[in-house]
C-alpha cells in the first residue's frame, strides 16, 4: 500500500469489530461441524440398530441427533446476534461522524442533498449480518470438510475441488455480467429519486404553471431507465443462480456416483457408507461460494456503498480539537478575499479586503449575482476561501469551532429556512428554552405580539420548512434566531426583502440597539432602508470591491460618477460603471 495514502477511516472502524468476528467465526465453526450428525446418525442407525435390532439404540441416537439439530440452531441464533451487535457497535461508533459528514458534505457541495450517503451507511451496518457473510465464515470449515473427502479418496478430493473451482468461475461470470448494470441501476435510482425530491420541493411552481404533466414524464423516463438496467441485472443474475442450484445438485449426485464407482474398485477407504458421507461433504463444501453467488446482487450494493462512502469520508475529514478560543468582540477583517462556489472552478469574489470595528454597521449593496450572498456565506464561515481570509478578532472564521463560535455569532441566509418544531424551538436555535432570551429576540423583531395571539403561544408547532406561516413571518422568525442570545457579529443577507413597512422599521430599530450593545452588523441589501441606520457602505460588482468606506462618503462618490457618467452619456460617451453598481 502506497504510504501516502490516508487510512480509511471506514475500514479502520470495521477493524475495530473483529472481537465480534471472532465470536462468529467460533459460532461457526461448531455449526458447521454438527451439519455431519445427519449423516453420522444415518451411519451409526445402519451399522448399530439395523445390525443389534436395539431400541433403545435407536432411541439413544435420535436423542442425539435432536440435541444436535438444537445445539446447531441455538448456535446458528448466537452467530446471527452477535453480528447484529457487531452491526450496532459500528453505527454507534459511525452514526454521529455519519451525519456530520453529511451535513458538512451538502454545505461544501460535496454531495447533493440527499439522503444517500445515511442509505450506503445503512447497507453496510446490514450487510454484516447479512448471509453472504455468514456463507464467508463458513468457508474455512468447507478446508475442513474438503481433507476428510481426501482422506476417503484423493480422487474425490480433487472432484471437490473441481467443482468449487466451476463454481468460483460462475461467480467470476456472474460479477462480469451483473455489474454494470447494477452499478448503472443504483446511479439511476439516485437520479430519480434527487429529481422527485426536487419536484416535491417546487411543488407551487410545478401545480401554479401546470408543469406537473412534463415533470412526470420526465421522472417516468429516468424511473423505466433505473427498471429496465434492474431487470437487466436480475435476469443475468437469475440465470446464474440457476446455473449454480444446477451445480449443487448435480455436485452431490456425482460425488455419491463417483464414490460408488470407487468402491466397486476397492479404492474407497471407510467401506460403503464412505459414498454417502462424501455425498454429503462434497455439498458442503461449495454450499457457501453457492450462498455468495445466489446473494451477489448484495455484494455488488454493499460494495458500490462501502466505494461512495470510503471516498466521502476521506473528503471531509474529522475536526481536529484544538484549544478553545476566547469570546469574539466582534473585530471583523476581510483579506484578500478570494472564493466561489466549493466545487466549482470559476470566483465569484475577486480580491475582496475591509475591516469594521465592533459596533459598526456595513450595508453591502450591488446588482444581482455581484457576489453579496457569496460574500455572507463566507463571513458566516459556511463557505471556505481558496484565498485570503475572514477573520474575526484576528481568528479564521471557517476554521473556527462552530459549537464554540456558533453562540456568538447571528446568520439570516437570503432563503430562510426554519425546521419542524415550535417557534419557541427555532428561535433559540433549538437549544434550552430561555422563555426572557426567547422573548426579547421576538420583540426586537416585532412579532412578540404576532405569537401571544397564536393558540399556542411560542408552543406553536410551525411544521415542516415553517409551512404555517407566511413569507414574512417567516423572515422574522429566523431574524430572531439570529438576534437571539445578541451575538457580538451578525450577518443579514436581504434581511427585509419579505417585510412591509413596520417589518423593516422594526429591524432598523433592532440594528441599532445591538449597534449600542456593540455588534458588528454586515447587511446584504438592496433596498435603501438599512442605509439610513449603516455606518459604512460596500458596493459590489462582478465580484470586486467596487467602493467602501464611510457611508456618505460612499454615496456621494456614488452620486457624482452618476451625474459624470450622464454627462457622459449626453455627450456620447460610455457611462460608468459605480452608478450600474449601486
Amino acid at each position: 500500500m502506497n504510504i501516502n495514502t490516508p487510512p480509511s477511516e471506514l475500514r479502520d472502524a470495521v477493524r475495530s469489530l473483529r472481537p465480534f468476528f471472532v465470536r462468529a467465526a467460533w459460532f461457526s465453526l461448531f455449526s458447521s461441524l454438527l451439519v455431519l450428525a445427519p449423516s453420522g446418525y444415518m451411519l451409526e442407525v445402519y451399522d448399530r440398530v439395523v445390525n443389534s435390532r436395539s431400541h433403545m439404540t435407536l432411541v439413544m441416537l435420535t436423542l442425539a441427533v435432536i440435541g444436535a439439530y438444537a445445539l446447531m440452531e441455538v448456535l446458528e441464533w448466537a452467530r446471527s446476534e452477535v453480528m447484529r451487535e457487531a452491526g450496532l457497535a459500528l453505527d454507534r461508533k459511525l452514526s454521529r461522524r455519519m451525519f456530520d459528514v453529511v451535513f458538512k458534505g451538502y454545505l461544501r457541495r460535496i454531495t447533493p442533498a440527499s439522503i444517500q450517503p445515511m442509505n450506503d451507511f445503512r447497507t453496510i451496518r446490514e450487510f454484516l449480518s447479512s448471509p453472504v457473510v455468514l456463507a464467508m465464515m463458513e468457508a474455512p470449515v468447507s478446508l475442513v470438510f474438503l481433507v476428510l473427502i481426501f482422506a476417503i479418496s484423493p480422487l474425490l478430493g480433487w472432484a471437490a475441488v473441481v467443482g468449487a473451482l466451476l463454481q468460483t468461475l460462475i461467480g467470476w461470470l456472474n460479477e462480469r455480467s451483473t455489474q454494470p448494470p447494477l452499478t448503472a441501476a443504483s446511479s439511476s435510482a439516485r437520479a430519480a429519486q434527487l429529481y422527485a425530491d426536487s419536484s416535491l420541493r417546487n411543488a407551487q411552481v410545478i401545480e401554479s404553471m401546470g408543469m406537473l404533466r412534463d415533470i412526470h414524464r420526465k421522472w417516468m423516463d429516468k424511473q423505466r431507465e433505473f427498471l429496465g438496467l434492474q431487470a437487466l441485472a436480475s435476469d443475468r443474475a437469475g440465470i446464474y443462480q440457476s446455473i449454480t442450484k444446477f451445480m449443487q445438485t448435480v455436485m452431490g449426485s456425482l460425488m455419491l456416483g463417483l464414490a460408488c464407482w470407487l468402491l466397486l474398485r476397492n479404492a474407497l477407504n471407510g467401506g460403503a457408507g464412505m459414498m454417502i458421507v462424501a455425498s454429503i461433504l462434497g455439498g458442503r463444501v461449495i454450499a457457501p461460494l453457492v450462498q455468495i453467488v445466489t446473494q451477489w446482487r448484495a455484494v455488488v450494493t454493499v460494495r458500490d456503498s462501502w466505494a461512495r462512502l470510503d471516498r466521502l469520508l476521506g473528503q471531509v475529514p474529522p475536526e481536529v480539537a484544538s484549544m478553545p478560543l476566547p469570546a469574539p468582540k466582534g473585530l471583523l477583517q476581510v483579506e484578500n478575499l478570494v472564493a466561489g462556489a466549493p466545487g466549482g472552478s470559476a470566483p465569484i469574489l475577486k480580491g475582496i479586503a475591509f475591516s469594521l470595528n465592533p459596533g459598526e454597521i456595513l450595508a453591502v449593496v450591488g446588482p444581482s449575482a455581484a457576489g453579496k450572498t457569496t460574500l455572507a456565506r463566507l463571513l458566516a464561515g459556511v463557505w471556505p476561501a481558496a484565498n485570503g481570509k475572514v477573520r474575526l478578532d484576528g481568528a479564521d472564521v471557517f476554521a473556527w469551532n462552530k459549537n464554540e463560535l456558533g453562540p456568538n455569532v447571528g446568520y439570516l441566509p437570503q432563503g430562510v429556512e426554519l425546521f419542524d418544531g415550535t417557534i419557541a424551538d427555532n428561535i433559540s436555535r433549538f437549544g434550552p428554552i430561555e422563555p426572557a432570551k426567547i422573548q426579547a429576540a421576538a420583540r426586537a423583531v416585532g412579532l412578540h405580539e404576532f405569537i401571544l395571539a397564536l393558540p399556542q403561544g411560542y408552543d406553536t408547532p410551525i411544521g415542516i420548512e415553517g409551512a404555517v406561516l407566511s413569507g414574512g413571518q417567516r423572515q422574522r422568525v429566523g431574524l430572531a434566531r439570529a438576534l437571539y442570545g445578541d451575538p457580538v457579529f451578525l450577518v443579514l443577507d436581504e434581511p427585509n426583502s419579505s417585510l412591509d413597512e413596520a417589518g423593516d422599521a422594526a429591524l432598523a430599530t433592532a440594528l441599532l440597539e445591538l449597534k449600542s450593545r456593540g455588534t458588528t452588523i454586515v447587511v446584504m441589501t438592496h433596498r435603501t432602508s438599512v442605509l439610513a441606520v449603516s455606518d459604512k457602505m460596500l458596493v459590489l460588482r462582478d465580484g470586486m470591491l467596487q467602493a467602501f468606506g464611510p457611508r456618505d462618503d460612499v454615496l456621494a462618490a456614488i452620486k457624482k460618477a452618476s451625474e459624470q457618467a450622464q454627462s457622459a452619456a449626453r455627450q456620447g460617451g460610455l457611462p460608468g460603471a459605480l452608478p450600474e453598481a449601486a
